[in-house]
């Protein structure tokens, strides 16, 4: 059994701390919920309290972009591990986490490099962040293949060219939406 290892990096606009970042920095604890409710979702790398650093690894940066110049904040970024490629697809492009999508113009720098990037990893395996870094310059250099990729140019776990089943991600984003329904008349 293989799953999804999936990657995801920006850069602000701004600084971490200026009022315009503090829409995006208000969504992101109802995404990680959204995302930690969706089929197929098996888990995130989350800070540690007790320091900068994760519980995945050292959450390190691609060489070219200096924190210096930035700062971490202003980095932000996700590591997370999904059953399928189906799964994270209905989780991205749908309700909360698409709405946020909306506005990366006014949040992020425009990229010169993919802002994420997937691979298959063995069940069992948990992705460090080193991995995934390494994973992101791949795709950015040598663009997607089996090593690295992105929905556009999918590739399978046997290294074979995809397409994302669409009757697949449309079932994954009802059983979503059934699971926020739930969730949110269990609140009340």
């Amino acid at each position: 059994m293989v799953n999804v290892a999936f990657f995801t990096f920006g850069i602000l606009r701004e600084a971490a701390d200026h009022p315009q970042m503090q829409a995006f920095w208000d969504r992101g604890p109802h995404n990680f919920e959204g995302a930690e409710q969706s089929d197929g979702f098996i888990d995130r790398s989350r800070p540690k309290p007790e320091s900068e650093d994760y519980d995945w690894g050292e959450a390190t940066v691609r060489q070219f972009f200096r924190e210096a110049e930035f700062g971490r904040a202003q980095l932000p970024r996700t590591l997370s591990l999904w059953k399928d490629l189906e799964s994270v697809f209905a989780f991205a492009y749908v309700e909360a986490h698409a709405e946020a999508l909306s506005h990366r113009k006014e949040w992020f720098r425009k990229p010169d490099w993919p802002t994420y990037v997937a691979w298959w990893v063995p069940d069992g395996h948990t992705p460090e962040w080193s991995e995934a870094v390494e994973r992101h310059q791949h795709l950015h250099d040598h663009g997607p293949n089996p090593y690295a990729f992105d929905f556009k140019h999918p590739f399978g776990p046997e290294g074979e060219s995809v397409e994302l089943d669409r009757t697949l991600v449309k079932n994954k984003i009802e059983r979503n939406a059934l699971r926020v329904q739930a969730h949110e008349s269990g609140k009340g």
